[in-house]
C-alpha cells in the first residue's frame, strides 16, 4: 500500500527571489542618483551670510529719541514712523531692534527717551513702549518737552 502525503506537504518549498531583486536593484538606482544630487548641491559656491563678515559699525547715538505729537504720530530721531492708526508698530520696532543691535555690537546700551505731547493719548505711549519691549530694550526714561 502507498502512503500518499498531502499535496502541499509534497512540493519542495520554492521562493521567488524576483520581486526582491527588483528592489535592490531598484535601491541601488535611487541611492546612486540622490547621492550625485548631493554632490552637485554641494558645489554651487554659495555664500552663506554667517560666512560674510558683518557691516562695520556706523557711528550711531546710543540714546534714541522717540517723539510723541498731539496728533498721534510718532518720530524717531525725528524720522517719522509708523501711521497714526497702528498699534503694533512695526516700522518702530524694526528700527530699534536694528539699532539695538548696532549698539550691542558696539558694546554700548541703548536707551529710549520718550518725549510725548501733553495732549496725545497715553495709549500711544503705551505703544511706544511695547516697541521697545519688543526690541528687547529695557532703557526707557520718560521727558517733558
Amino acid at each position: 500500500m502507498k502512503s500518499r502525503l498531502p499535496a502541499a506537504l509534497a512540493e519542495d518549498d520554492e521562493y521567488d527571489l524576483t520581486p526582491m531583486i527588483d528592489i535592490v536593484f531598484l535601491l541601488l538606482i535611487y541611492f546612486m542618483v540622490t547621492t550625485a544630487l548631493i554632490k552637485e548641491e554641494a558645489d554651487m559656491g554659495i555664500k552663506l551670510p554667517a560666512n560674510v563678515p558683518p557691516p562695520p559699525n556706523a557711528d550711531l547715538p546710543q540714546e534714541q529719541v522717540v517723539e510723541i505729537l498731539a496728533s498721534g504720530e510718532v518720530r524717531l530721531n525725528g524720522a517719522r514712523m509708523d501711521g497714526m492708526d497702528s498699534r503694533m508698530m512695526p516700522d518702530l520696532t524694526r528700527t530699534l531692534q536694528r539699532l539695538k543691535a548696532a549698539n550691542d555690537r558696539g558694546g554700548f546700551k541703548t536707551s529710549v527717551t520718550i518725549i510725548a505731547d501733553a495732549d496725545s493719548l497715553h495709549q500711544r505711549s503705551i505703544d511706544v513702549l511695547n516697541a521697545c519691549a519688543s526690541a528687547d530694550i529695557k532703557f526707557v526714561m520718560f521727558a517733558g518737552e
